[in-house]
């Protein structure tokens, strides 16, 4: 495994310095493309705690020169899926719901074909539920939000396959799952993950975003290359979801959550273990892994990226080394689950 990180680090280094350049260490060399004044991103290095690297690259917001540094809250899009699982386990310890329940117990519109679909189901990706992105009706301009989906999907009177016989990633399973939430709780998911999750671990800057409520402090703003020329592309129809997608925050802030997950002070020990456990292989994804609840595992690791218009996400965490590699961008590219694997190379026994 060193080995092939190894290799990655070369591959990157060597593709990715601009000519004439030494960048001061091998992170900043890898980080390249995100240098200058281009959408950008911010890094993180965690190793016992402690950040060994903790710096932006490029800007966030390219209309006003403004800077990426670590404050920067980037839309983590797919990496707020372990926020919405944290949030059900929460529940669950709190005796609010049970795992095992059927989703139809909490969202009763859905259609017979998910009588059998439990929450256990829908955190792991194994309900079979219809994808909602193929159930926007053509010419869709307005954002859909987490009732849309349910609507859809209430009218859409069948599954991709029987309940826990198989793994298809799910959008729809995360935002049902935070329906659910907010059906147990009482009150809103962006409400609850404030009072449960982000003020009782000082994630000062860190929310749920929902046109209208509170503004994004240091936002950086989403871009994609077009034709050669950085577009802003931050929205989509689909940007204004919740449960599969609506957190931003900052490296900053997600070092107190990694912190979290090493003990009680949020998840008991029992909801972390259901959390990091590989409950089912991942399939017809381009990486090795299994899933968990909001996280794939990969060997020695737990991860998980996140993919929005404009935003490109990673979280990789080595439990047993205590390392753990952040990298959040304002960019349609690069992928940067391989970029961070390599950053993390040196630090690997």
């Amino acid at each position: 495994m060193q080995k092939l990180f190894a290799g990655l680090a070369a591959i990157i280094l060597l593709g990715g310095c601009a000519a004439g350049t030494k960048p001061s260490d091998p992170a900043d060399a890898l980080m390249q493309r995100y240098a200058g004044d281009v959408p950008g991103a911010s890094l993180l290095v965690l190793k016992d705690g402690k950040p060994l690297v903790r710096r932006g690259y490029g800007l966030a917001n390219l209309e006003d020169g403004e800077r990426a540094t670590p404050a920067t809250n980037y839309r983590l899009a797919s990496v707020s899926k372990q926020f919405t699982a944290a949030a059900i386990l929460l529940l669950a310890e709190n005796g609010r719901l049970d795992l095992d329940d059927p989703v139809r117990r909490w969202l009763p519109s859905l259609p017979e074909a998910t009588a059998a679909v439990t929450l256990r189901q829908l955190l792991t990706h194994t309900g079979g539920l219809v994808d909602y992105e193929d159930l926007i009706p053509p010419g869709t301009t307005g954002q859909l939000d987490d009732n849309d989906v349910l609507r859809m999907l209430s009218a859409t009177p069948k599954t991709y396959f029987a309940p826990g016989s198989a793994y298809r990633y799910s959008n729809t399973g995360y935002v049902l799952l935070g329906l659910v939430v907010e059906r147990a709780s009482g009150i809103s998911l962006p409400l609850y993950l404030q009072q449960r999750i982000f003020r009782p671990l000082h994630m000062d800057h860190t929310l749920m975003y929902v046109r209208g409520g509170p503004d994004v402090d240091y936002r950086a703003y989403g871009y994609s290359e077009l034709d050669g020329r950085w577009t802003r592309t931050d929205q989509s129809v689909t940007s204004a979801t919740l449960g599969d997608g609506g957190i931003y925050s900052s490296i900053d802030d997600l070092a107190k959550w990694d912190a979290a997950l090493y003990d009680d002070r949020l998840l008991s020990a029992a909801s972390r273990e259901l959390a990091f456990g590989a409950h089912v292989k991942v399939t017809d994804e381009p990486y090795e892994a299994s899933y968990g609840y909001g996280w794939r595992i990969t060997g020695d690791t737990l991860w998980h990226s996140g993919e929005s218009i404009g935003f490109r996400n990673v979280i990789v965490r080595w439990p047993k080394q205590r390392l753990t590699v952040i990298l959040l961008s304002n960019r349609n590219d690069p992928e940067p689950y391989r970029t961070a694997l390599a950053i993390a190379a040196p630090y690997l026994p």
